[in-house]
């Protein structure tokens, strides 16, 4: 991500009131900068204001940018996941009572530019329902870290209800969803995929093909996979409507299809279970094949920390009786 640094530009400071006919000497430099910086607009991608992870995002961003930009190199954790801090176990009251007021964990400067800071970390963000607007920003983006290293990973974070709304209308075709699918397997390099919320229907398929082993879930996330839906027909006549409802079964086959590919099932399994909408939390996903790993932050360190029972009952000063 390119850094700009807006210098100040030399002018000579008048003396007098007749200096306004004294010719001003600028940055050259400067004013290049300043053409090509109102020349280059890039418009704003679509992003959800209400996200959870890009609110946490911001948050972390406003704060300490130097964490986001300078992370390891070679991690095995998929970039920006550790804004999630570990869990915590609640404060004392004494705590509590010492704390200052909300207003010192408010952020004191505007957080920078989150798409910009994304692509930094090599990160394809869909964050919003698989609409054209979307479909094109993600294949643009993917296409554009390909071209900056064609060696290094890509991660796809997803939280996207797909084709559809999470009230089930459909938003989208479902050639946008695979469009993106495309994309990804034309590409050279590594497909890093992390469902961080939601992954329904067509997401669930881009979950799903990522590069192998390295299919990540978070603990809560969800993924949902279920039939195509056929859009509003409208006034069409019947031919049309007939029409229509034969694509429609088409992607359903071919789904199918793609999804038994990247899981490991087979076509009749996934055809069962696409009859009626399959949640699956991220243990389910895991069983089923949509991801391989689950990215428990932290959890484990509280379990290994626990004291085991019979500490417990030795603090408590209980006895355990042999053969009980």
């Amino acid at each position: 991500m390119s850094t700009y640094v807006w210098a100040p530009m030399a002018t000579s400071m008048p003396t007098s009131s007749s200096s306004s006919q004294l010719p001003v000497r600028r940055n050259s430099r400067t004013c290049c900068f300043m053409n090509a910086r109102n020349q280059a607009r890039i418009p704003m991608p679509p992003i959800n204001p209400k996200d959870p992870f890009l609110s946490k995002l911001a948050s972390v961003a406003a704060t300490s940018p130097e964490t986001l930009l300078n992370r390891p190199v070679n991690s095995e954790t998929p970039p920006y996941l550790d804004i999630f801090e570990s869990p915590k176990l609640m404060a004392t009251p004494a705590q509590v009572e010492r704390s200052v007021s909300y207003n010192e964990h408010r952020p004191r400067r505007p957080p920078p530019d989150l798409p910009s800071l994304l692509l930094h970390g090599r990160i394809v963000y869909i964050g919003m329902p698989l609409v054209p607007a979307v479909t094109e920003l993600v294949v643009a983006e993917l296409m554009y870290l390909q071209w900056m290293d064609p060696k290094e990973p890509i991660y796809i974070y997803i939280n996207s209800t797909g084709t559809t709304r999470d009230d089930g209308e459909t938003v989208g075709m479902e050639t946008e969803g695979f469009a993106i699918y495309d994309a990804m397997m034309q590409l050279k390099n590594e497909i890093h995929t992390v469902a961080v919320g939601a992954a329904i229907g067509q997401a669930c398929l881009l979950l799903a093909a990522g590069t192998k082993s390295k299919r990540f879930m978070m603990p809560h996330s969800k993924a949902m996979i279920q039939q195509p839906r056929v859009p509003s027909s409208g006034l069409m006549p019947a031919s049309d409507v007939l029409i229509r409802a034969q694509e429609v079964i088409i992607n359903r086959d071919t789904l199918v299809k793609l999804l038994a590919k990247h899981t490991g099932n087979s076509e009749e399994r996934v055809a069962n279970v696409m009859k009626r909408p399959y949640y699956m939390d991220s243990t389910k996903a895991k069983e089923f094949g949509v991801v391989d790993k689950i990215l428990w932050r932290g959890q484990e360190k509280v379990m290994a920390d626990v004291a085991p029972p019979e500490e417990w009952d030795k603090g408590a000063g209980i006895k355990v009786v042999d053969g009980f």
